[in-house]
């Protein structure tokens, strides 16, 4: 009679008997090259150790938050409006002036009439439009621009230098540069004119008013005022007449 095995010694024997079924190979996770970190300690160690690639300006901002990070850019022709030899184009128009033209002129073309010369002033605040021009822009006659342009002379705002040329007062409005794009016949040019020069040579010019020489906003906020003061007593006055009358109203 034949030995009996036990069972956990037939289970050992029938696992060696079993073929294993053949695994598939699995492949190594791919690596990306590696990225050496920069050392915040000591700059000069980056010197010596390869640099990593920049994909993403922000995340390298957000990792060094206390470094000023900037990446240099070709731009077209038409951006470029400053070098290290000459500064941005930019004009400067007084806020004081805004707000004081805005309450004093009651009727709409003086304020579109400054407006429009403010558009259109080139470097050093000259405008170069005629009555005609002006006319035909605001869709207006010309006699109303002329009637416009006189008050708004009287202020010191702008001066006449000849036929179709006028001059902004650079305390009011002063356009600093203009960047004039080039043509293929005609290359680019950046034009800047000083404020300080232009109003040296203004005041020199004693035949110009003293309000142009000396520009100041005074006059109009005093006429402001006594402009105020007016309607409030005109307002009253009307007030009480119709107080009166609705006395004489009652009365009867």
């Amino acid at each position: 009679m034949a030995d009996i095995l036990p069972v956990s010694k037939i289970r050992e024997v029938e696992s060696s008997l079993v073929t294993p079924e053949p695994q598939p190979r699995r492949s190594a996770p791919k690596r990306g090259p590696r990225r050496t970190k920069l050392p915040l300690g000591n700059e000069i160690q980056a010197w010596s150790k390869p640099a990593r690639p920049v994909e993403d300006l922000d995340a390298v901002a957000r990792r060094y938050p206390r470094r000023k990070v900037s990446i240099s850019g070709e731009r077209k022709p038409m951006e470029v409006y400053d070098t290290p030899e000459r500064p941005k184009a930019f004009s400067m128009d007084s806020l004081e002036f805004f707000f004081l033209i805005a309450q004093y002129f009651r009727e709409a073309l003086p304020l579109r009439l400054i407006l429009l010369m403010i558009a259109c002033q080139k470097a050093g605040g000259q405008i170069r439009l005629t009555q005609e021009e002006m006319a035909t822009v605001l869709d207006v006659p010309r006699a109303k621009i002329n009637e416009a342009l006189q008050e708004i002379m009287g202020h010191g705002i702008v001066f006449k230098v000849r036929r179709g040329v006028y001059q902004f007062n650079p305390p009011y409005s002063y356009r600093v540069a203009e960047f004039i794009p080039g043509t293929e016949l005609v290359e680019a040019e950046y034009v800047q004119v000083d404020q300080d020069k232009t109003i040296a040579k203004i005041r020199k010019d004693e035949s110009l008013p003293d309000l142009v020489r000396f520009p100041s906003l005074d006059h109009m906020r005093e006429a402001i005022e006594e402009l105020r003061k007016k309607r409030a007593e005109e307002r009253a006055a009307r007030r009480w007449a119709r107080a009166q009358r609705h006395e004489e109203g009652s009365a009867q």
